[in-house]
């Protein structure tokens, strides 16, 4: 198992930016696909954004395409979310998530696919 902690939520304006840090340990982050996954107060856990373990492929929610940037430094042991023209509406609670893929160009976008979980960093952007 790997275990991953998520870093760089704030507070932050609208219109702002954010890079969030998802840094991995105890396996080798290499092998693993990563998400970025959020969750608002009294809303369910949703998809935000994905990569593939080799960071060839990347997906994202509708909602943040052009203004989210996911991206993943293997020899770091480190992801990324890039977070730029924020809204009010991405306020949540971001997890970063990992896990194994047989092929390097699978990118995961659902909950159950993941089986390694941060605890969480907060985002909150006024308007």
């Amino acid at each position: 198992q790997v275990h991953v902690v998520e870093s760089g939520g704030g507070v932050v304006q609208a219109g702002g930016s954010l890079r969030l840090s998802c840094a991995a340990s105890g396996r080798t982050f290499s092998s693993y696909s990563m998400g970025w996954f959020r969750q608002a107060p009294g809303k369910e856990r949703e998809f935000v954004a994905a990569i593939s373990w080799s960071g060839g492929a990347t997906d994202y929610a509708d909602s943040v395409k052009g203004r989210f940037t996911i991206s993943k430094d293997n020899a770091k042991d480190t992801g990324y979310l890039q977070m730029n023209s924020l809204k009010p509406e991405d306020t949540a609670v971001y997890y970063c998530a990992a896990a194994t893929t047989l092929r390097s160009f699978v990118v995961l976008t659902t909950v159950r696919e993941y089986d390694n979980w941060g605890q969480g960093t907060q985002v909150a952007v006024s308007s």
